[in-house]
């Protein structure tokens, strides 16, 4: 007789098996499913800045400070070195061209110029003793010369008259030879007279255009000891304020020493420091604005020095229309230097993501704005507000701009809505 066999339950050893073998199913499907997939983060969006993508004017710009000078400065310089005797001024003085600012003494100076003084009186007497010499050898040789000429004359009146009575057989040859030969003499004389008389004129100008030119030079030079020593009065060289003066009353100032300074203030400058980094794009008609008490200034570069100190240069910058009421100088100013035109352009603002990806990627979120994934970009110009999107990005997108710091490698960011946070255009 057949007998019915009782089928066996689940028992607990085939339970645990089964449930070992889903639960390493269920691990290598865990780990292919992260390991294979975007490695991602949840990150609370009050710990991010998100951005957004707009169209907009951009303008490449450098933010630079500027110290305000006098358009002007002349520097006052000792053209002579003595002691200071007198101030007729203080420091800040307004003064007018050649109103004395303070005199100084030296004696060595004020002798020399004594003894140049004599020098030409003495110069000058002799030449007065010369001239009268001259005068009194040209009126000797002029009375010589008056004797030669009536000798002569008298011995042609007697040399044709015994020619005729030679001729007419009165006189004899011996008488009429005589005369002929005194005539002679008379006319050789005559001409070596003239000849001396000549030389000697031409010879008393030369002495006296030498003894003028030698007296010219002593002249000059005395011109100049005078003005020498009329530089120890130090006068103002133009209108202007009187700054920077350094003198004190019994202070000994050296030749060529600096003694203070002429501020000519008919208009302003701005002297501006730059980084050499754009040395190649600064260059003289460069514009810059800036604000002054709430209201805009432009300015144009007039100046560039070339010159690089501590990895920087100068420029001088003037005020296009109106100078600021009420700028001193030494004031400081913030310029907005235009490195380029107005364009239009795609604009991200600036922020702490571009340290990690050097503007190369960033994280763009999606249209529901629950994920934030990475995304290549390309970056052109700069300003300090804003950079300019070339490739990756459209108006509208919105992506995150703050620091990726704590992000690693993550591809994909989780944002969580447990808080608000604001959009910045």
């Amino acid at each position: 007789m057949d007998r019915v066999i009782e089928k066996k339950g689940w028992n607990k050893k085939r339970i645990m098996l089964i449930g070992g073998i889903a639960g390493v199913l269920a691990l290598i499907f865990a780990s292919w499913y992260f390991t294979s997939g975007k490695s991602r983060l949840n990150v609370n969006t009050d710990r991010m800045t998100i951005s957004e993508i707009r169209q907009g004017t951009f303008q490449e710009f450098i933010p630079v400070n500027g110290v305000i000078l006098p358009i002007t400065t002349i520097y006052l310089d000792a053209l002579e070195g003595g002691r200071v005797e007198e101030k007729f001024v203080e420091d800040g003085a307004i003064m007018k061209k050649d109103q004395p600012i303070l005199r100084l003494s030296n004696t060595d100076l004020e002798l020399s110029l004594v003894n140049q003084e004599t020098s030409v009186f003495n110069l000058l007497t002799q030449m007065q003793i010369s001239r009268n010499a001259a005068q009194q050898n040209t009126i000797g040789k002029l009375n010589q010369l008056t004797d030669v000429d009536n000798s002569l004359k008298e011995a042609e009146r007697i040399y044709k008259l015994n020619k005729k009575l030679y001729e007419q057989k009165v006189i004899g040859s011996q008488e009429f030879k005589q005369s002929e030969n005194n005539y002679n003499y008379q006319v050789q004389k005559k001409n070596l007279a003239d000849q001396v008389l000549k030389k000697d004129t031409v010879s008393t100008r030369e002495e006296q255009e030498q003894a003028r030119q030698s007296f010219a030079r002593t002249q000059n030079a005395l011109q100049v000891m005078r003005k020498k020593v009329g530089d120890l009065i130090v006068r103002a060289p133009v209108d202007g304020q009187l700054t920077s003066l350094d003198a004190e009353i019994g202070q000994s100032k050296n030749k060529g020493e600096r003694l203070g300074q002429i501020d000519v203030m008919s208009g302003f400058k701005v002297r501006v420091d730059i980084d050499e980094h754009y040395i190649s794009r600064i260059f003289i008609g460069l514009m810059g604005e800036a604000s002054v008490a709430g209201r805009p200034y432009r300015l144009t570069i007039k100046k560039v020095f070339t010159q690089v100190t501590n990895g920087r240069f100068q420029v001088d910058m003037q005020f296009n229309d109106s100078i600021p009421p009420g700028i001193r100088r030494g004031q400081t100013l913030q310029i907005r230097l235009a490195l380029s035109d107005e364009t239009t352009a795609l604009l991200l603002p600036k922020g702490g993501f571009y340290q990690q990806t050097g503007g190369n990627w960033i994280f763009k979120l999606s249209e529901n704005g629950q994920v934030a994934y990475r995304i290549d970009i390309q970056l052109g110009r700069q300003n300090p507000d804003y950079y300019e999107v070339i490739q990756g990005l459209k108006p509208g997108d919105k992506v995150v701009t703050s620091s990726y710091e704590n992000y690693g490698n993550m591809q994909e960011l989780v944002l969580k809505k447990n808080k608000t946070f604001s959009f910045i255009n």
